[in-house]
């Protein structure tokens, strides 16, 4: 009999919900919402994880407002409404932004070349809280050694970042052409010799 009662409670505390269930689709929606305008407030910084600060910010950040979406209530039910309301939110907040691209550019913002024609932008990278070691580093992960390897860098919307790699001037592309046909123009010459010798 005892076990019996502590089996009902348990499947009670497991399903059960311990807020009403509005409070949990609101809960998680207004965190949504909050934390997608904090996130555009403090800029695409954020959402590159430069360094470990941010990586920190970010990761304490989600479990700060944990609490906020799901209450009193630790009911699996109420975590899986909370996890469907957040799911649900990102889902309709995309599909809206997508056929509203001017309502998009507002909320993500624009994005912001930190060089540009090979020369860094130092008011850009300033307003972007950028260091240059921090603008180095992110280079040296994409496979470039210097600044003189890069035409443009920009910083998206969304954190990545967009490099183009500095193309060599055309007298040296020419000058490239040039040598690769006198080299084999010398391995047929060679091969001739060779074969009447």
């Amino acid at each position: 009999m005892a076990d019996w009662i502590i089996s009902n409670r348990m499947w009670g505390e497991i399903f059960v919900l311990g807020a009403p269930l509005v409070e949990k689709v609101l809960r998680p929606i207004i965190v949504y919402m909050f934390l997608v305008i904090l996130l555009r407030i403090f800029g695409k910084r954020e959402l590159a994880q430069l360094n470990p600060f941010d990586l920190v910010v970010l990761l304490s950040l989600s479990n700060t407002v944990q609490n906020a979406i799901i209450g009193n209530d630790n009911s699996l039910t109420g975590g899986l409404i909370g996890a469907v309301a957040l799911l649900a939110s990102n889902y309709f907040v995309v599909r809206y932004l997508f056929r509203h691209r001017r309502l998009d550019q507002l909320l993500e913002g624009k994005p912001t070349t930190l060089i540009d024609h090979g020369q860094i932008q130092k008011k850009n990278l300033a307003r972007e809280l950028m260091t240059r070691a921090e603008l180095m580093t992110v280079l040296h992960r994409q496979g470039f050694y210097s600044i003189n390897e890069v035409e443009e860098c920009i910083l998206e919307p969304g954190g990545v970042f967009a490099i183009k790699r500095t193309e060599p001037p055309q007298e040296e592309l020419h000058y490239g052409v040039i040598i690769d046909r006198l080299e084999r123009l010398d391995e047929k010459v060679s091969r001739i010799l060779s074969s009447k010798a």
